[in-house]
């Protein structure tokens, strides 16, 4: 009996230990995202987030790398940040990265700030999406609103409150030893395992007021790889791959239209159109953009069908070069579709387009020349009395023939319409085809 409570003993000090033992190895999660704030990088941060939380890790280092993005991503992010249950460090890395913009804004959000040497960060000042300063009263009321934002946060955070407000109203930008000095990070850092030594044993104040003794020493660094739906989505969110995907895919779509079962171009079209609806879905658009575009549509149809000597084309590709500029409606000129992309992509798509137009145009008007259609006009011969019936010699075969009047055999005949497997005929001018096969007969 004393043996088996020995063993039970020993079981249930390894369970403890098997329990204990992740907790007391809980790993510094790091996440690196080198890209614009949109909703795909706030879904993968915040999935970050929750997967540290999940774990129970020590921390969770976010290497930052961004021109800034959109308003309503960064403050899905600082939220997600704020209401952590794990530290969450921003570290602007490596050297030549930046946290601009709405990047800042995240940065001043973090538990702790760290940049690497030849980092810079700040320039959150907010604009138009067509670069210029947004109107007075609009100014103000958006420049202050953002200007508490970054002060609440800095404030809370113990940080240069004044400083911080600077970036907004003065688009100041600062170099990672600027940003020390006016105490807007905590820490430089030329490495991960800088950054830790310096992390470690460092009393860190949250959001929520509770203070947390960060131990990361001998704590291992385990990278998150996002998703591949979160990759897709990541791809799907910058505009230049959204609108190469709808281009592409408006002319497949539009070819299997002309040439139904061709299949390939209908599938791979479908795709890309509904992929790049789903990416422009997560942008912000400007319905003015919008109509430019189809009025493009429109110029490029006419010009194929009216033949414009180019005139129509052009202002059809003016106006989706001008559409397609001001299509993405936001304030960071990286979220933005740059000219030589549009001209790119515009100017052969509407040459395409125009050039398949009228191919299509053109077929529609020709003359069917195949099938039992394309008998309608050829000539032949009758091979018998037609009175109404008879046969005739029509394209190297026989055929049954009626006509309303009498046709008598060896008499030249005109194909008028087709019945079934019945000819329709009718007697040949002799201007038509009798000079042209009398030559075939003497020749």
């Amino acid at each position: 009996m004393n043996a088996f409570r020995k063993t039970l003993f020993a079981v249930a000090l390894l369970l403890v230990f098997a329990v204990s033992e992740p907790a007391a190895r809980a790993d510094v999660l790091r996440l690196t995202l080198n890209d614009q704030i949109t909703p795909a990088s706030a879904e993968v941060i915040c999935a970050a987030i929750q997967r540290a939380e999940r774990e129970q890790a020590a921390a969770l280092i976010l290497m930052l790398n961004t021109p800034g993005g959109l308003d309503t991503s960064m403050r899905e992010i600082v939220s997600c940040i704020d209401t952590a249950r794990v530290p969450v460090i921003i570290y602007v890395a490596p050297s030549g990265a930046r946290a601009a913009s709405a990047g800042f804004v995240i940065l001043m959000a973090a538990d702790v700030a760290a940049m690497a040497p030849g980092t810079a960060t700040g320039a959150a000042h907010p604009v138009m999406s067509d670069g210029r300063d947004l109107e007075k009263t609009m100014a103000e009321k958006v420049v202050n609103d953002a200007a508490a934002y970054v002060r609440s946060h800095a404030e809370r955070r113990g940080r240069d409150a004044q400083a911080a407000e600077s970036t907004i109203r003065e688009s100041k930008s600062f170099t990672e030893r600027e940003a020390l000095e006016k105490h807007l990070i905590e820490i430089i850092a030329r490495d991960d395992a800088d950054l830790l030594a310096q992390l470690d044993g460092r009393t860190v104040t949250r959001f929520d007021g509770s203070k947390v003794t960060l131990a990361l020493a001998d704590q291992p660094l385990t990278d998150i790889d996002p998703s591949l739906r979160q990759k897709l989505l990541m791809a799907l969110a910058d505009p230049r791959i959204a609108f190469i995907l709808f281009a592409i895919g408006a002319l497949c779509v539009y070819f299997e239209f002309q040439h139904p079962g061709a299949i390939v171009p209908g599938v791979v079209g479908s795709v890309s159109v509904v992929l790049a609806l789903y990416g422009f879905h997560m942008l912000p658009i400007n319905l003015t953009g919008v109509l430019l575009m189809g009025v493009a549509i429109g110029l490029f149809v006419l010009e194929a069908k009216v033949g414009g000597f180019g005139i129509i084309g052009a202002g059809g590709i003016a106006a989706a070069v001008i559409g397609a500029l001001i299509l993405i409606d936001v304030r960071t000129p990286e979220l933005r579709l740059p000219l030589s992309l549009v001209l790119a992509v515009v100017v052969p798509f509407a040459v395409i387009l125009i050039f398949m137009l009228k191919l299509a145009m053109r077929a529609r008007h020709m003359k069917v020349t195949t099938g039992m259609a394309g008998m309608i006009g050829l000539h032949g011969k009758a091979q018998t009395a037609i009175a109404p019936e008879g046969t005739v010699f029509v394209r190297g075969e026989l055929w049954r023939a009626r006509s309303p009047m009498s046709i008598a055999a060896g008499e030249a005949v005109r194909v008028t319409d087709i019945n079934g497997l019945t000819l329709n005929v009718e007697v040949e001018k002799d201007d038509a085809v009798v000079p042209k096969k009398a030559s075939a007969v003497d020749a």
